[in-house]
């Protein structure tokens, strides 16, 4: 929900956005940079990893039709990096109990201390930035966040039409 001015839009100047769209631009690319540093301390390509990223944070195991959805992938990508994350160790395929023609992509025990090793620092320090904003300043910025990231998806999905 925008915070509402007299058109529904926030009231921001143009160079405001203008400094919010470098930043995020920015933002993207620290963020690809440090996901390939973490994928490669993993042995993993960063498509790999974000995809294992996408199958740890799932509430259980997933087909590989919605890890395409999720990833913005084709699914013969999908089967690739799956294969890819199977010999690795970290997912295994098993039959849908609901459905035996479908397999699901669990993920399997992880290492917690591998992960914590690679990035409790970042966690860390990104909870104590988040700790100098307040509570509706917070508001606003996972708004704009969950928004960017739907805006992002939908834009993703334009390359498929």
């Amino acid at each position: 929900m925008p915070m509402a001015g007299s058109s529904g839009q926030a009231a921001a100047s143009a160079d405001r956005v203008r400094r919010l769209l470098a930043l995020g631009r920015e933002l993207s690319s620290v963020t690809v940079m440090l996901h390939s540093r973490v994928a490669e301390q993993l042995g993993l390509s960063t498509t790999d990893h974000k995809c294992l990223d996408l199958a740890m944070r799932a509430d259980g195991p997933l087909t590989a039709g919605r890890i395409a959805e999720l990833s913005g992938l084709s699914t013969g990508a999908v089967t690739g990096v799956i294969d890819r994350l199977e010999r690795a160790g970290y997912v295994s395929r098993l039959r849908d109990p609901h459905d035996r023609r479908k397999v699901l992509v669990q993920v399997n025990e992880v290492d917690e201390k591998r992960f914590t090793r690679l990035l409790g620092d970042f966690v860390a320090d990104q909870q104590r930035l988040a700790a100098d904003y307040s509570d509706e300043q917070l508001a606003a910025i996972e708004d704009y966040l969950a928004r960017t990231i739907e805006n992002q998806r939908r834009h993703i999905a334009r390359f498929d039409r």
